[in-house]
Parts: C-alpha cells; sequence; structure tokens
C-alpha cells in the first residue's frame, strides 16, 4: 500500500508542475483536493494589473488647468526605471490619493468634492489616482519650493481577465467558494465582485477587529462573518510579489497568473486522491475477500489453499494495481476527503460478497454435479480419498480473476463498464488474468498441488465470474446509497468526465450538492449557477450605465435591470 500511494502522488506532482503548480509538501495534494474555500486576491488574480486611463473622466481642480496636464504631470511624476525597496514604499505610501491630499494647500477648498469623486470612480470599479504639483522658483531640488497644489484625479481601471468568470463559475460548480482579498477600496471590490459573479457581500478589513460593522452583521461573530462574506476589503495580500520567505513557507508555489491554475490543480488534486481512495477500497476488500474466503474453505471442507498459489496471486496482482497511479478517473464533484467508514464499509462488504462466491463456486464444483452436468466438464466431486489439486487450480483461477476484476468497480463512480478505464490497468488486467489462465489449465506442479484442469473448466469459471461480476455495481451503489443518500445521482448520470493530461476542467460537469451562499433563493447547484451569471449581467449592465453617466434610478422606473 506505501508504495501504490507514494507512487500515485509522485507522479500526480509532476502532473500539477505541469499544470504550474509546484508541490513541495506531497500531503498538501489531498488537503487541496478537500479545499471548500478559495480566497484570491484581485490586483493581478482576478484582474489583469495594466491599469489604463480614462481622460473623459479626469477631474480637474484648478482653473486655467485641463485634462492633458494632469496627464502631463502624472507622466513627469513616474518612473520607468525599476525601484528600490525605500522608492517602492514612499510612492506605494503617496498612491492614496487621501495622502496627496493632506499635502495640498487647497485642500480645504476641495475636500469634500474630492471625496465625492473618489466615491464615485471606487462605485464604477476605477481607481483614483491624485495628482499635486509644487513650484520650486530655484529650480533645485535641495530647494524648499512653494506649497503643493491639488489639480486632478485620474481615474484607473484594471480590467478583469478575460477568464475570471468562467473560472470563479467553475469553481462554484465543484463546491469550492470564491472569496476575494483586495488592498483596494470597498466600492472597487463591490464593484470587481458584481462583474464577475463572486457577490457583492464584501467588508472592510476593519469589520474583522469590531469595527465599522453595519447593524446586518454586528451580532455575527467573527468566524460567522468570514464564512458568509463574499471577500473582504483594505487586508494588502502578497501574491505574485511574494517575499521568498513566504514562498518558502508556503506547500504549492504557483507558477502561472490567475485562477484558472489553481482550479486546473484543485482538478488534479481530486484525481490523484480519487486513485489513492479507489486503490484504498481494492485493498481493504482484497484482505477481506482472502482471509474470509479461505478461512470458510478451511472451516467448512478442511480445504487448504496452497501458499505457493497465493504467492502467485499477489504477484500478478501488485503489477496490476500499480497502473492505479495512472488510471484515467473521473474527480469527485465536490471537495474530498478520507471517510474510513465509507472505505471500510465498502471494503468489507464488497470483500464479504467475493468471499462467499468463492465458497458457492467451491460448493457447487465439489459437493455437486452442476457443473459437469451443464457443462459437460470434468467432475471435481469429492470421493473417498480426496484429491484437491484440481480444485486448488480451479479456485485459484476463480479467486484470481474476480479479485483483479474488482479494481473496475472501485475505481469507478458510476456503471464501471460505462467509465472507461485506462489502457495500461486494462493491458495490465489482461496480461495478468491470461497468465493465471494458462497456469489453471496446463501446470502440474506437484510442489505448489496444482494439476491442470482444461479449457473446458477454464471457460466455466470466467463464465462464472462474468455473471457474479455485475452484482458488484449494485451493491456498490446500495453502500453509498446507505451512507449518503446519493448513489441514484451518480446511477442515472450520462455526463461522464474523464481526465486526461492538461485536460482538467474543460469538460461540463453537472453537479450536485454545492452549498449556496449567502443567497436564500438558491436552493440547488443549478440555480446557484444561474443566478449568479444573471447577477453578472446585471453588473455589466449598471456598470455601463454608471460609465455613461447616465441616472440609473430612472432608467429602473421604466426598466428591470
Amino acid at each position: 500500500m506505501p508504495t501504490v500511494l507514494s507512487v500515485t502522488m509522485a507522479i500526480g506532482s509532476h502532473r500539477l508542475s505541469q499544470q504550474g503548480a509546484i508541490t513541495k509538501r506531497m500531503t498538501a495534494i489531498e488537503e487541496m483536493a478537500g479545499m471548500d474555500v478559495l480566497c484570491s486576491d484581485k490586483t493581478g488574480t482576478l484582474t489583469l494589473n495594466k491599469l489604463t486611463v480614462d481622460k473623459n473622466l479626469i477631474e480637474v481642480f484648478v482653473k486655467g488647468v485641463d485634462a492633458d496636464t494632469v496627464v502631463l504631470m502624472a507622466a513627469q511624476a513616474s518612473r520607468l526605471e525599476n525601484q528600490d525597496a525605500i522608492d517602492a514604499a514612499i510612492v506605494g505610501m503617496l498612491a492614496d490619493p487621501k495622502e496627496i491630499l493632506n499635502l495640498a494647500c487647497n485642500k480645504s477648498e476641495i475636500e469634500h468634492r474630492v471625496h465625492s469623486v473618489i466615491d464615485k470612480f471606487a462605485e464604477r470599479g476605477l481607481r483614483s489616482l491624485a495628482v499635486a504639483y509644487q513650484e520650486v522658483p530655484e529650480g533645485r531640488k535641495e530647494s524648499p519650493g512653494g506649497p503643493w497644489k491639488f489639480i486632478g484625479l485620474m481615474p484607473l481601471f484594471d480590467p478583469p481577465r478575460h477568464d475570471s468568470a468562467e473560472t470563479i463559475r467553475r469553481a462554484l460548480n465543484l463546491g469550492v467558494n470564491v472569496k476575494m482579498i483586495t488592498g483596494d477600496q470597498l466600492a472597487i471590490g463591490k464593484e470587481t465582485g458584481r462583474r464577475l459573479g463572486m457577490g457583492t457581500n464584501m467588508y472592510p478589513s476593519s469589520s474583522l477587529l469590531g469595527h465599522d460593522k453595519d447593524e446586518s452583521i454586528a451580532a455575527l461573530p467573527i468566524d460567522e462573518l468570514i464564512e458568509k462574506a463574499d471577500g473582504f476589503a483594505g487586508v494588502f495580500p502578497a501574491v505574485a510579489d511574494a517575499t521568498d520567505a513566504a514562498r518558502g513557507a508556503s506547500d504549492i508555489v504557483l507558477t502561472e497568473p490567475g485562477l484558472s491554475v489553481i482550479i486546473s490543480a484543485v482538478l488534479t488534486s481530486r484525481a490523484i486522491f480519487q486513485r489513492m481512495k479507489n486503490y484504498t477500497i481494492y485493498a481493504v476488500s482484497i484482505t477481506i475477500r482472502i482471509v474470509l474466503g479461505f478461512m470458510l474453505l478451511a472451516l467448512i471442507w478442511k480445504f487448504d489453499f496452497p501458499p505457493f498459489m497465493v504467492l502467485i496471486i499477489a504477484i500478478l496482482n501488485d503489477g496490476t494495481i500499480m497502473t492505479i497511479s495512472k488510471d484515467r478517473v473521473k474527480p469527485s464533484p465536490l471537495p474530498d476527503s478520507w471517510k474510513l467508514s465509507e472505505i471500510f464499509t465498502t471494503g468489507i462488504v464488497l470483500g464479504g460478497y467475493l468471499a462467499v462466491m468463492t465458497v458457492i463456486f467451491f460448493w457447487a464444483a465439489y459437493d455437486t454435479d452442476f457443473f459437469p452436468r451443464i457443462f459437460g466438464v470434468e467432475s471435481l466431486e469429492k470421493t473417498v480419498n480426496p484429491d484437491f489439486r484440481k480444485l486448488a487450480s480451479a479456485i485459484y483461477l476463480q479467486v484470481s480473476i474476480i479479485s483483479q476484476a474488482l479494481i473496475f468497480v472501485t475505481r469507478s463512480r458510476s456503471w464501471s463498464f460505462v467509465e472507461r478505464p485506462g489502457l495500461l490497468l486494462v493491458g495490465a488486467f489482461l496480461i495478468a488474468q491470461l497468465i493465471a489462465t494458462l497456469i489453471s489449465v496446463y501446470a502440474n506442479w506437484s510442489f505448489a498441488a496444482i494439476e491442470g484442469i482444461g479449457w473446458g473448466w477454464a471457460g466455466v469459471i470466467w463464465l462464472y465470474n462474468i455473471i457474479f461480476y455485475f452484482p458488484l455495481d449494485l451493491i456498490k451503489f446500495f453502500i453509498r446509497y446507505v451512507l449518503s443518500g446519493r448513489a441514484w445521482d451518480l446511477v442515472i448520470e450520462q455526463r461522464i468526465a474523464f481526465t486526461r493530461k492538461k485536460n482538467f476542467g474543460k469538460d461540463t460537469r453537472e453537479l450536485n450538492g454545492t452549498s449556496a451562499k449567502d443567497t436564500p433563493r438558491a436552493s440547488s447547484t443549478s440555480d446557484t449557477v444561474w443566478l449568479r451569471e444573471l447577477h453578472t449581467l446585471k453588473g455589466h449592465v449598471e456598470s455601463v450605465i454608471k460609465m455613461k453617466n447616465l441616472d440609473i434610478d430612472t432608467i429602473q422606473q421604466s426598466y428591470t435591470v
């Protein structure tokens, strides 16, 4: 088991690195598979971090100065070369228009208007850049110069990434709640959330400290506030420009910008976790099946299965199960984790069923003439001096075939014959069972106490296993229904998404059970997605109306936005 799980995680880690997510701690793959909340930075992650200026919206506060002059002065104050840490700190502080306003000598005259314009820009999702100038009569930088004069505000627009809205929709469909963490103003965060369909239930970071809370959230504890919020403003996270120390402390390092790489990594992690979970259920089932089956044969008929043949079963089985690490699987539609009750219940029931199958086969071959009478094969019935060598070969083939066939049941979420397995797994299974069939047909090994049973018995055993294979899916669905009540959703689901290399998230997935966000109208996943798409469209319409300086209240008297 450790070998299979380690190889699976190692191959999965390599696959994640190809998608732009470098794993520094293996167990982080399991944690990402169970992730249900994603906190995302806004600037550079949800948006392009490529600011543009709309000259038509520039506000001028000094007579005799036009918008072109404001742009020219802002350009003269900018630097194209790289800044050192001190320069970056100073410029970063002065980027806040309020800091520029505090330097201005005409602050008292324009303060109310400046704040009004800043709020108006923020409601449209626009940042504000203040421009002030100072006259230096002597023309030297060491001169004290005159007072600073505030001359204008420039609106800066940071457009969302082209894939942000779609990526957020995919994340919601996968059961991952996306929250925005931004250092910008609250109004900018809300407008961006409206455009991307994330919701506008956002609060300033000071609300986490008990300040600036409105009446609706005043009584909420911090953990509940965080859970209900769609994001927080004024937080100042570090993503692309994170320090080396922060990168060193992380478990997964993203090498590509945007959210799409995270969603791809989530799907890949769930596929990796699904492979490990499938193998764990299979390992529990086979352990129960071997121990219980051979124990019942020994207790009821005093039949001792040859230990050497158990070794052959294990060797052929190991070669097949190693291919699980590269199998094609269907990731869980929701965050997944180790559910021991599900794993052990499924393993025990499936293993018990296989053990009973072997006992019934032994009884029919040893105590009755059913197989000779129906299929005309050689009788293996008990005699005065019973010879178990041919019966041991028959039991070996029956156990080998159905034990490895169980892999196809445990690896699938729906019907095992619907979800196509990987070619490597199918090839390993066919080769292993071809070897097992040839051994049972031709091997006359006195040291292993077996004797060949011929092709007639081999065909009967294959038919017997095929017939009793189909109930395994029904048993799996029944167990899932008892534990969760959702098995029928997987039985009737027709849209099967197979994982391919670098292809996670491109297929349409119909998922159930996604927790709705803080919206009482959303009662199911489809309702949630529909409402969010409608909300996003509504946000686009409102943004266009505001950008055109139209009165939205007047428009809503005739039209519903």
